[in-house]
């Protein structure tokens, strides 16, 4: 058989935009993807179910609470079979759409795992031997499993299990403070679950700032959620009346049972099974493809995009990968690499974090100047009658000019606000630019507005100062 221009591994986001790219560039194209049902996994297992199950239980809440906005409300509860069975429409819907596009024609679609069995060949779990010129690795991730004693028997529930159950566990012991940790166990509280969290940083979301975390673990404490951050887990095990976590914080073992436990202690590229020494693709010791700006891996034939390549594991990113990937194995001239200094970041906590741009650790270590302003919602209109008041919105410009650096929200709706930096951040704009847009009131996203004034009121009396006659 003549070989492919291109044979991509996995029809996720990041696999099935760059097929969409190649063929639409005139290239042969095959996608192999073994996955049942196809879907990829945001639309399946990842970002789709999740925020549907998440804005579920953020629904339920605000009703719960309607007594502080003068409702009367008697009973809000989870009816987790009808939730399900919703979530499973939506999630259909999504993933039909996909299907219809791999099955579209335009490209050959192979239902089967993959191996290399050298650099141009690879062999499918039917016993076929197909060839490329090209390929793109876009396996994604699965859950982790680290050496924590016990873990691994103890057959914890992943995040693929949570996101199915069709009722409200009595109790839930959450490892891990990361994303995943953060949203589901908020998640789990809220339908009417306890919930431990047991985090062995210092503090939850560890990759984002102290003060953003430090709000969204008040919002998890006071909603109910018994919390732990910096303790060592020395074992984990299960037995028939559930699951049992022994624990170290500051000098004291620590012991809790519930009757589920949920491992979101990261996840893991899911590339064990592609025999990647045989096509000479180097992997760092976790599994992860290591790839240069271009998308390829050691083997310059051979490119990897999305969960299995990092460096983050977001879906608008894998999607930007996948198509630079395809445009530069098709030879496309004047190509730009993915500008990580624009990267868009949200956790769907409530309330919830986002960040995009630099932030001001980053620009600390790196040694670049900086201006930061802040304002909190507490003290904003539109949040205050909302009875959103929790959160703060911090912008970081350059301090001669007034360019936007970077910017990070904690508060309600902060994955749609962030969005007001996104443009400006990308055409280098800066806070006068911003400043000289409309801002409506009363608004939440006319929040942002007040640290724009904080630095274009700093870097004015900058500027005066280093203007004054001596």
């Amino acid at each position: 058989m003549k070989p492919y221009d291109l044979v991509v591994i996995g029809g996720g986001s990041a696999g099935f935009n760059a097929a969409r790219v190649a063929v639409g560039l005139g290239k042969r194209v095959a996608v192999v993807d073994g996955g049942r049902p196809l879907g990829g996994l945001c639309i399946l297992r990842g970002c789709m179910p999740s925020k549907t199950l998440i804005y579920v239980a953020e629904v339920l809440h605000r009703a719960q609470s309607g007594g502080a906005l003068g409702l009367r409300i008697p009973r809000a509860t989870a009816d987790m079979k009808a939730v399900h069975a919703r979530k499973l429409r939506v999630i259909a819907d999504f993933a039909g759409y996909r299907d219809r596009q791999l099955h579209s024609g335009k490209f050959k679609l192979l239902r089967s795992q993959a191996r290399f069995t050298g650099p141009g060949t690879i062999e499918l779990s039917d016993g076929k031997k197909i060839q490329s010129r090209r390929f793109l690795i876009a396996t994604g991730s699965r859950a982790g499993i680290p050496a924590v004693p016990g873990l691994k028997e103890a057959r914890l529930w992943t995040s693929d299990d949570v996101l199915n159950i069709d009722f409200v566990p009595r109790s839930v012991v959450v490892l891990g403070g990361g994303v995943v940790a953060c949203e589901l166990a908020q998640f789990l509280r809220r339908i009417g679950a306890r919930v431990v969290m047991i985090q062995r940083s210092p503090r939850i979301l560890r990759d984002h700032s102290p003060e953003a975390s430090a709000v969204v673990e008040s919002a998890l404490r006071e909603e109910g959620i018994e919390l732990f951050t910096g303790t060592t887990v020395e074992k984990v095990s299960r037995d028939r009346r559930g699951v049992t976590v022994v624990f170290k914080q500051g000098g004291r073992r620590l012991t809790r049972r519930t009757d589920h436990g949920l491992n979101a202690l990261g996840r893991e590229p899911n590339t064990s099974g592609l025999n990647l020494a045989a096509a000479g693709v180097r992997t760092r010791p976790n599994g992860q493809v290591i790839i240069n700006r271009w998308q390829q891996a050691s083997a310059p034939h051979i490119y990897a995009a999305g969960d299995c390549s990092g460096p983050v594991e977001i879906v608008h990113v894998a999607i930007q990968q996948g198509e630079l990937a395809a445009r530069h194995a098709a030879g496309v001239a004047g190509l730009k690499p993915v500008d990580y200094s624009l990267l868009l970041n949200v956790v769907f906590t409530d309330p919830q974090l986002a960040t995009i741009g630099a932030m001001a650790a980053d620009l600390k270590a790196a040694g670049t100047p900086f201006l930061s302003a802040s304002y909190p919602f507490n003290d904003h209109g539109r949040s205050i009658l909302m009875n959103a008041t929790r959160g703060h919105v911090t912008v970081l410009a350059e301090p001669r000019r007034g360019r936007i650096l970077g910017a990070e929200i904690v508060g309600r709706d902060a994955g749609e606000l962030i969005h007001c930096f996104s443009g400006p951040l990308a055409m280098r704009a800066t806070v006068f630019d911003l400043l000289r847009a409309p801002w409506y009131h009363p608004t939440l996203a006319e929040i942002v507005t007040y640290p724009l004034e904080e630095l274009a009121d700093a870097i004015r009396s900058k500027s005066a100062r280093s203007t004054r006659p001596s």
